[in-house]
Parts: C-alpha cells; sequence; structure tokens
C-alpha cells in the first residue's frame, strides 16, 4: 500500500483528489486511458500516482509520471515518498537528463516530459511500465504534444494494455477527450456513429479560499516588451507592488516575472528595501537543484518570505506559506523567425488561463490575494489561453522524432494540433542541410545514420549534430564540454557585462572549468559526464575518428568550430565599419555594446534574437572563430559561382565576377574577363535589364526619330487600344526583353545600351498586320492642299506637306504658316477619324495667329479680323479675302 490512510497526518486526506481516486481508478481500467481536470492544490500531481500503482501489482510495471519541468520532478518525487515515509529512490524516484535517483523497488517514477519522449522513441513499446500520466497537459509544451502522440499510436499498435492519463489543471477538456479516446487498445470503444468515443473526464474541485483581486498597474507609461527585452520601469513597478503587499497582506509573497534576468532583477531591487525579518529568494529553471530546493522549503518560524519566479511556479510546485501573489503579467514563450534563422525567447503578456492559474497560488492553503500589474480592462483583452508551443517553436526536433517514428510530418499521429506546414518545412530543410535527414520531402524524408545517432543523442538536433561531428574536429571532451555549456539553459548567453554570463562562449567555458561559480559548474559537469557516456555508448561505426588538428586548437577556436557545427547559417564576418555582421544565412546581427568579443573578424553564433523594430538581430552568445574554422564548420555552404548584377543604382553598372561565397558571405572575387558564353551573357542581359529598371528608359539614346515614333505609338494605343503597344515608361521597362532582345544579348556594360538604336528597336513592338498602317493613322506629316502651295510657290521650297507633333497623343498639332493652309476646308482628321488635328495658324515670321481645330468656322468668323490686322503688316504675302477660293 503506497497511498497513505486518510486518518494519518500529512497524508494529504483534505486534498479533494482523494474523492475522485476510485472513479479514476475505474475509468482507467475500463478505457485505458483517461482525462483528469483537476486545479492546483487538489493533490493530482501527489496522490494519482500513489493510487494508481496501489491499483496494479508490482509485476505489472511502474506508473510513470511526466512534469514540465526538472524542478516539478524533484519536488513531486520527495512529496511523494515523505507520503510512503520513504527516501527519495525506493518506491518513488525521479529521472531527469543526466541524473537518476531509482531502484528496483521503485513503482513510481517522476520523469521530465523530454525524457519520456525519448524512452519512447529508443523503445516505443515502454517495457516495465503499467501506466503514464502526462501531468499539466493544458500548458501545450511541444515535447508534452508529441509524447501524448507517440504514446496513444504506441498504445494503437503495440500496448494496448498501457493506461494513458493526461492531467489538466483548465476545464477545457473536448479536444483532448477526443484525441485521448482515439487510441484504440485493448479496451477501445465507439461511439454511436461507429467513432471512437473521447476518453471519460474525471473532474475534482479544489476547495475555494477567498482570493482577492488587486488591479495595480503601473503609474508611469512602459514599454511593451520587446524580444526578451523588459522595461526596467516594469521592475521598479513590480518591486514596488510587492513591497506594498508585504506591507498590507500576511503570510509570504510569491512573485511572477517572465525570466531568470527579471528574477535577479526584482530580487536586487528588493534585497535592500524590505525588512530584515524578510528573505528574499529566487525561483527558475536556471538555478541548481539546491536553490530551487530552498525557494520550496517553508519559511523559518518569525520570518516571511518573497520568492521571485519565472513561470516554474505557475503550476505542478507548491511554495508553502504563500498568501499573496504579484504577477507582473508577462511570459517568455519560444519563437522562430525562419526566415532569418533565428529562434529563442519572446516576452508576451500573459493569458487570462495562466494568470488564473498563477492568482490560485495565494489561495491554495488559504485566502489570498493577488496583486496584477495590469488593469482590468487590458484583462478583458488578453488572449484566453496560451498559444500551443508547437505554433511558434523551433520544429527541428519534433520532426526528426516524428521522421524516426513515422513521418516527418506526423501525419496519421494523434497530434491536439498539426505542425504547422511552413515550420515543418523549414525544419526539415534544416535537417536535410545538417545531414540528418535524407531528403526535404516532409511526407518522404527519413533518418539517415547520423540522424538516429544524433537523435540517441538526448540533445536538440543542432547540438546532437555538434557533438557528433565536432567530435573529429576538436576531440570528444572538448566537444561535450562545449555542447554541455550551449544545450544547458542558464550557463551562457547574458549578452555582455551585467547581463549575467558572459556572451563569449569561450569565456563562460573557462569560467566554468575555473569552478567561478560553483552550482552552475556543477550542473555543465553532469552534462558532460552525460554526453560524454552517450558518445561513449553509439556503436563503434557511428562514433567519428578524431583528427590530429584537434590538440592544436586553442579554446576559442574549438568553441567556434563547434557553434559552427550546430548553427552553420550562423558563422558572421564582420561588416565594414565593424559594427555589425553579415551571417551566412544573410541575416545582419550586432554585438552587445561592451562586448569582449568586439573586434573579432568572425564569430560563430549560438544565440541571437530580433525585436519587431530593429534591423539587426542582437548577438547574445557566440564565439570568435576565423575563416579557415568557418570554411571547416560549413562546407557544405561553400560555393563557387559567377555572379553578374547591376551595381550603384541609377549611376551604376554591370558588374560581372567569379565569387567564393560562405552562404551570404563573400569570401574572395574577381572580375570575368574573356569571350562571355551564353549562359553568361543571358546573366548580363538580364543585369542589364535590372540597370534599366532602376535607372529607367534615360539609360537608352532617345534621338528625335525614337522620340516621335514613341510618340506616335502612344497616340495609335490611346486612340485604337489593343494591339497597339502601351508604351509609356513602365510598359517598356516590363517588355524590354522582347523589343531590346538583340540589344541586351550583344552588350556587356552600360555604355553598350548608350549606343542602342532605339527607333529600330521601338519597331519591334508594333503590331501585325497594323504596322502597316502605322503613316496611315499616324503619319510624321501632312499633305497640304495644293491653294496654299502654289501661294507659296514663289519662293521655292518644297510646301506639299507639314510635320505633325505628336507630343500629347489625345490632340496632335499642325504648326503651319496661314498661307499653306489656304483653300482647306476643315482641319484634318487622323487615326481612322477618331481624332481632330489642332491647327496652330502662324504668321509669314512664325507668330502665332491662331488656333483651331474648326478650320471651316475660322474661314468664317475670326479670320476677317487676322487678316484686317496681319496685311498691314506684311503686304509681301497674300491674304485673299477668300481664303477658299481656288
Amino acid at each position: 500500500m503506497m497511498l497513505p490512510p486518510p486518518g494519518l497526518p500529512g497524508s494529504g486526506a483534505d486534498l479533494p483528489v482523494r474523492e475522485v481516486l476510485d472513479e479514476l481508478a475505474a475509468a482507467l481500467a475500463e478505457r485505458g486511458t483517461a482525462l483528469l481536470v483537476a486545479p492546483p492544490g487538489t493533490g493530482k500531481t501527489t496522490l494519482v500516482p500513489l493510487a494508481l500503482a496501489d491499483a496494479l501489482p508490482a509485476a505489472a510495471g511502474r506508473v510513470v509520471v511526466a512534469e514540465p519541468r526538472r524542478v516539478a520532478v524533484r519536488a513531486a518525487a520527495r512529496r511523494m515518498a515523505s507520503l510512503v515515509g520513504e527516501p527519495v529512490g525506493q518506491r518513488v524516484g525521479w529521472s531527469v537528463r543526466g541524473e537518476r535517483r531509482t531502484s528496483a523497488s521503485t513503482r513510481v517514477e517522476v520523469v521530465t516530459t523530454g525524457l519520456l519522449l525519448r524512452r519512447l522513441q529508443r523503445d516505443p513499446e515502454l517495457p516495465g511500465v503499467a501506466v503514464v500520466v502526462l501531468d499539466e497537459v493544458h500548458e501545450r509544451h511541444l515535447d508534452a504534444d508529441l509524447a501524448l502522440a507517440l504514446l496513444l499510436d504506441a498504445r494503437a499498435a503495440l500496448r494496448p494494455d498501457l493506461r494513458v492519463l493526461a492531467a489538466s489543471a483548465i476545464p477545457d477538456t473536448a479536444r483532448l477527450a477526443a484525441v485521448l479516446g482515439s487510441s484504440g487498445g485493448e479496451d477501445e470503444d465507439e461511439d454511436d456513429d461507429g467513432g471512437a468515443r473521447p476518453a471519460p473526464v474525471v473532474v475534482a474541485t479544489a476547495p475555494v479560499h477567498p482570493l482577492e483581486v488587486v488591479w495595480a498597474p503601473p503609474t508611469r507609461p512602459v514599454r511593451p516588451p520587446e524580444g526578451t527585452r523588459t522595461d526596467p520601469a516594469l521592475l521598479d513597478h513590480v518591486a514596488a507592488t510587492t513591497r506594498r503587499a508585504l506591507a498590507e497582506r500576511p503570510g509570504d509573497v510569491l512573485v511572477f516575472v517572465p525570466g531568470a534576468a527579471e528574477v535577479g532583477g526584482v530580487r536586487s531591487r528588493l534585497a535592500s528595501s524590505v525588512d530584515g525579518d524578510v528573505d528574499v529568494l529566487a525561483l527558475s529553471g536556471r538555478q541548481s537543484s539546491d536553490q530551487q530546493d530552498a525557494a520550496l522549503r517553508p519559511s523559518e518560524p518569525g520570518r516571511r518570505r518573497v520568492v521571485v519566479s519565472t513561470a516554474v511556479a505557475e503550476s505542478s510546485l507548491t511554495v508553502p506559506g504563500v498568501r499573496a501573489v504579484v504577477d507582473a503579467g508577462l511570459a517568455r514563450v519560444p519563437r522562430t523567425d525562419h526566415a532569418r534563422g533565428l529562434g529563442g525567447l519572446a516576452t508576451v503578456r500573459v493569458s487570462r488561463a495562466a494568470a488564473e492559474q498563477r492568482a490560485g497560488r495565494a489561495a491554495r492553503e488559504a485566502p489570498g490575494t493577488v496583486y496584477r500589474c495590469w488593469s482590468a480592462l487590458e484583462h478583458e483583452r488578453l488572449a484566453a489561453q496560451p498559444q500551443p508551443e508547437v505554433a511558434t517553436a523551433d520544429l527541428t526536433g519534433a520532426v526528426l522524432a516524428l521522421a524516426a517514428w513515422s513521418r516527418a510530418d506526423g501525419a496519421g499521429l494523434p497530434l491536439l494540433d498539426p505542425l504547422p506546414a511552413s515550420a515543418t518545412a523549414a525544419a526539415v530543410r534544416v535537417l536535410h542541410d545538417l545531414g540528418l535527414l535524407d531528403g526535404v520531402d516532409p511526407a518522404a524524408a527519413r533518418p539517415t545514420d547520423r540522424g538516429r545517432a544524433v537523435a540517441s543523442l538526448g540533445l536538440e538536433p543542432r547540438w546532437g549534430r555538434a557533438l557528433l561531428d565536432g567530435s573529429a574536429l576538436v576531440g570528444e571532451r572538448t566537444a561535450a564540454e562545449v555542447v554541455a555549456l550551449l544545450s544547458e539553459d542558464g550557463l551562457v548567453g547574458g549578452g555582455g557585462p551585467g547581463g549575467g554570463p558572459s556572451d563569449d562562449v569561450a569565456a563562460s567555458w573557462r569560467a566554468l572549468r575555473r569552478d567561478d561559480d560553483p552550482g552552475r559548474s556543477a550542473r555543465w559537469r553532469a552534462e558532460v559526464r552525460r554526453l560524454s557516456g552517450a558518445l561513449a555508448g553509439l556503436p563503434a561505426d557511428q562514433r567519428p575518428e578524431v583528427g590530429a588538428r584537434a590538440a592544436r586548437l586553442t579554446d576559442d577556436a574549438a568553441a567556434g568550430l563547434v557553434v559552427g557545427l550546430a548553427h552553420p547559417e550562423r558563422l558572421a564576418r564582420v561588416r565594414p565599419g565593424g559594427e555589425s555582421y553579415l551571417t551566412a544565412g544573410g541575416t545582419a546581427v550586432r554585438l552587445a555594446p561592451g562586448s569582449a568579443l568586439r573586434g573579432a573578424a568572425w564569430l560563430a553564433v549560438a544565440v541571437a534574437d530580433r525585436s519587431g523594430r530593429d534591423p539587426e538581430a542582437r548577438v547574445r552568445a557566440a564565439a570568435a572563430v576565423d575563416e579557415d574554422g568557418a570554411r571547416a564548420a560549413a562546407p557544405q555552404l561553400l560555393t563557387v559561382g559567377e555572379e553578374v548584377s547591376w551595381e550603384g543604382g541609377a549611376g551604376g553598372d554591370v558588374v560581372a565576377r567569379r565569387v567564393e561565397r560562405l552562404g551570404a558571405v563573400e569570401l574572395a572575387s574577381r572580375p570575368l574577363t574573356g569571350a562571355l558564353d551564353e549562359r553568361q551573357r543571358a546573366l548580363v542581359a538580364a543585369a542589364l535589364a535590372d540597370g534599366l529598371a532602376q535607372a529607367g528608359l534615360a539609360l537608352l539614346p532617345w534621338p528625335e526619330g525614337a522620340v516621335r515614333l514613341r510618340q506616335r505609338l502612344a497616340a495609335c494605343r490611346a486612340a485604337l487600344g489593343d494591339p497597339w503597344p502601351a508604351v509609356d515608361d513602365d510598359a517598356l521597362l516590363a517588355r524590354a526583353a522582347e523589343w531590346l532582345g538583340p540589344e541586351l544579348a550583344g552588350a556587356r556594360r552600360r555604355a553598350d545600351l548608350e549606343r542602342v538604336d532605339t527607333t529600330t528597336a521601338l519597331r519591334r513592338l508594333l503590331p501585325w498586320p497594323e504596322a502597316a498602317r502605322l503613316d496611315e493613322l499616324a503619319p510624321e506629316r501632312l499633305r497640304l492642299p495644293d491653294g496654299g502651295a502654289r501661294v507659296l510657290g514663289q519662293h521655292g521650297a518644297d510646301q506639299s506637306s507639314a510635320r505633325l507633333d505628336w507630343s500629347d497623343p489625345a490632340a496632335p498639332v499642325l504648326a503651319v504658316r496661314l498661307q499653306r493652309v489656304l483653300g482647306w476646308t476643315a482641319a484634318p482628321r487622323v487615326l481612322d477619324g477618331r481624332v481632330a488635328v489642332v491647327v496652330h495658324l502662324l504668321s509669314p515670321a512664325g507668330r502665332p495667329l491662331a488656333i483651331t481645330a474648326d478650320l471651316a468656322g475660322f474661314w468664317r468668323g475670326a479670320y476677317r479680323e487676322v487678316r484686317a490686322q496681319a496685311r498691314g503688316r506684311y503686304p509681301k504675302h497674300a491674304w485673299p479675302e477668300d481664303p477658299l477660293a481656288p
């Protein structure tokens, strides 16, 4: 018997979940899967596993409880072990990555969800396991979603006797119950429509202690969070609100902030400003187990505590003695920028559901108060639920796990939410580039032998690849030390002076070896031992051979190589000016002010993030590397090719080079000389077309004949429409390859464009057979009446025609001496009679006398006045009384 009888002191007799234990055991026995809905404080994490173990014979196997965080694993195991009156490691044990406290007598084992996922990948049958309890599934961590899907798939195909219980603190159960009910197994049941029935839902209700909500928004404006940055003004306000809670309420105070940096910031603000009987403690995933355990112990008699915590205290854990909660209203969640190859954490507003979880910590043991650092109006605008991690996180680890299980995209598995297609495709491409998948089709890609080896290491794929391949370049021990540093949260990446651990990976590595921070060094050494053991456990044909170069590498060179192997697209070279770097993936990054890495010609960037308004990403952790190291870390990104482009904008020219690149970073180049082959000519033509698009048609010569032809074509287009071509700038640029094709094909530089015969080139746009009518529809010259020519014949010039001005395609102009149109009864019309010519009648000296499109009306009226004024001024020229007389 593991569950203590209700009458024993400290047995949890008053916990509400006791009332539903029999119902829960019956539901699991009947259906094999169930969903337990129980708010924090009901005993679901500690009493349920013991009761399930009691309901099974010892030979049936263990009860495995999966928690999302290591601190929750240890806390849950300690509490259950105390309930059965034994030390941890006997009937109740725990296991996390690299550390284990179990024995042959262990009946209940508490593990992290990630560890459970790796066990499933190693052996999907989970031998020796009778029941799996997935705790806190409402948090929708990616590992938990995957573990649930793989458990249900294994239960349906391999282990129909395996019982699966999901536990949630939020009563939003429909989707979870449906997925749990779809797993089949030996107890499979169908609904009336022939489909799988939802799994049974068992509800335990927490005792209701009064909870007072105090809205405490900042009185001064606070900048919204950007990336992982929180406005110091908000931390000032949180500290002030905490002091208010200490003054107004009894008991201990639990403060929620988004990350470890904010924990330190608020703690330092409180340390010198609270009474001497108040202990200010920190709680985060970055701490050592001893530091975490200290925050979870009750306060000493006569003293009070303030526990400043990240979201680790939101669920699974009980912080005893808390009567007030101060909530900053922020959460830190994973975000991935697939376009820039950046992944990391972002600070966001907390959801209403999470805010309720946090507030409940104040009323878990007695009446309590929550101080919310936002207004009631802002609360109503918060998202109802947190966004599932699968929608925002880097999916490389999940995709590799799914590819090893069935399909990289997870199709056919009982996932709570499908993997986003674009993020899945990006993850598949990354894994293929790292040599871990054999293709880029999410439906067909399978793990390579190296991919399976990496999956067995218990690391994110990038760091697994760096460990495996880095062992050959820097040695197994060195690779394990650097990867342990980078894969363990909180050991590197503060971003520079005053920001926690250094942003210099090599410097952080040396500090850990010196034991500058014993707690961090202990965590690091434990992970180094685990990784070294994992390498040693690989089959001989999968273990890399260490090269001779490894013994000669400096710390910086070794760290740079390992980081570059994990993130080859983040190898970066300094840009001109030395203020920022360009990565092989094409992203601009910048070091923090005062970083010890400033001045390095090359960086291998391990961690970087970017806020929405910054054009450049901020480097949080990197190692200096040289060009040889960058080449060695990312040989797959090295290319040599011919690049032809237009450079310099409107005043530029074609630049043709043979270029060696590491991704987007140019390593070396030399000009292309000699005769061009067909492919090179095509590249030059495309560059010239790009130059035209940038500089415009002014790059081409436009003699008078070409200008007039373009004007006439524009008039045809305006009056007649298709098939006459548009010849405005945009249209001509869009069809440059069509009308300038031969010229572009034969040109090599800007100067060649300046010699183009644009008149001939434009004629290529003329439609056939309409082209034959161009001179008829939009003539360059108009024939004048014979009478005018006879009048002026005494001067001996050819007076038979005059040029039309087509500057305005809707109103062509004929500027002509009045005497030359004598006898013309009406103004001519062009473009199939659709457009009247505007006649500018000039004096013998070329000065304007009249403008008209109604020549007949002019002869009848205004001509008389014009004649009267002009005949005296120009007596030698004809001014007949009847202008229409033959």
